[in-house]
């Protein structure tokens, strides 16, 4: 055996679900750039779960199961009222929150490819519901519940806001979701696939990929460059907060991949929604100071930003809470990790790699009065 540490560069499956060959991120053979341009959210859950894009029929269906399946169980909301507000992280809230509904589903346990479709069709529409409940709940405000009539992603900023979102939010927002809707074997998709190999449910693969998914080195990487922009605070600071940061030889988050060389190519369509968003609320100037960080760690280190860094100034500029920015993640996210997970149970094999030893050789056993 050797071993390979993270197991970078591992083929551990296969799948047909996503692939990135040559830094190009496809879902279903479908280039992201095309998709981003032209899809909306519910058809790439559509498509990934499907492995096909749907006909406007087959589309009308699945927005109406999803509408149909957000409303939360009244024991959730009234669990989030006992969490410890002030402290609390979202993505803990929402990873107990998922546990949680496990209880409430009377096919929690049933494994059937018929009920885990409808179980992954409950999860990807209660998700935007627990994270807009929580983050009103802990401001003293009642849950608000989704309108029929929206699409995916103007319902989450309606609950959110209790407010009929602008063209522009909801393009972006939906945009978003597109682009961080799967990634092939991330380590929260593996950490899912890994949970349901040994037969678990549905819940327990998609609270495992959420505790995954809280890690900064994975989707909390947008919170941590929202904070960076923000200690910064303006343009003429950026030169020396970064330059003091690489000298220091300091992570700047938001920048490199372990797969990608040349380039995350979900960047540029973030980037121009930033441009875009910052210019329409009047705060040009977390864009300037975005492109201006990635000039100079791009051409010091020759790391180029990954999706991660523009997300985090859209989501600004959306008035989201810093802290909600993984949660979001989460919401896109579910879409991905189901399908794996369905597709793991349709070809299952527990999944058991070997570790190398290299503790202490054979070692006898000494009655503790002799230690």
């Amino acid at each position: 055996m050797s071993v390979t540490r993270g197991l970078e560069g591992v083929v551990a499956t296969t799948s047909s679900i996503s692939s990135i060959i040559d830094d190009t991120l496809t879902y279903v053979g479908y280039d992201i750039d095309d998709l981003a341009e032209n899809a909306s959210f519910e058809e790439i859950i559509f498509l990934l779960w499907h492995r096909k894009l749907p006909t406007e029929a087959e589309l009308d269906e699945l927005k109406k199961q999803l509408s149909q399946e957000a409303e939360l169980p009244k024991e959730v909301l009234e669990h989030f009222k006992m969490y410890p507000i002030k402290s609390v992280h979202p993505m803990a809230a929402l990873r107990t929150a998922v546990s949680l509904l496990g209880l409430y589903d009377s096919e929690a346990d049933v494994m059937n490819t018929e009920a885990n479709y409808r179980k992954a069709i409950r999860l990807q529409a209660k998700i935007p519901a627990l994270v807009t409940a929580f983050a009103r709940v802990r401001k003293g405000l009642e849950p608000i519940a989704p309108k029929k009539e929206l699409s995916f992603a103007a319902n989450f900023l309606y609950m959110l806001t209790g407010k009929d979102p602008d063209a522009i939010a909801v393009e972006a927002f939906d945009k978003a979701l597109v682009l961080h809707a799967d990634h092939e074997l991330n380590a929260s998709t593996f950490t899912a696939r890994v949970c349901v190999a040994t037969l678990s449910d549905v819940y327990s693969g998609v609270t495992a990929a959420l505790g995954a998914l809280k890690g900064p080195l994975h989707g909390g990487a947008n919170e941590a460059v929202m904070k960076m922009l923000t200690e910064i605070g303006s343009l003429e600071n950026v030169e020396t907060y970064v330059r003091e940061k690489l000298d220091r030889k300091e992570k700047i988050m938001g920048f490199g991949h372990r797969v990608y060389r040349k380039g995350d190519p979900r960047a540029k369509h973030l980037r121009e929604m930033s441009r875009k968003l910052t210019t329409l609320t009047g705060e040009p100037h977390w864009y300037e100071m975005s492109t201006k960080i990635e000039k100079i760690v791009t051409g010091e280190k020759n790391l180029p930003p990954n999706v991660d860094f523009y997300s985090a100034s859209v989501y600004h500029s959306l008035g989201i809470d810093h802290d909600l920015f993984t949660p979001i993640f989460a919401i896109s996210r579910v879409s991905g990790w189901l399908a794996h997970i369905l597709e793991q149970y349709d070809n299952n094999r527990l999944i058991r790699p070997r570790a190398e030893y290299n503790g202490p050789g054979m070692q006898k056993y000494v009655p503790i009065g002799l230690r």
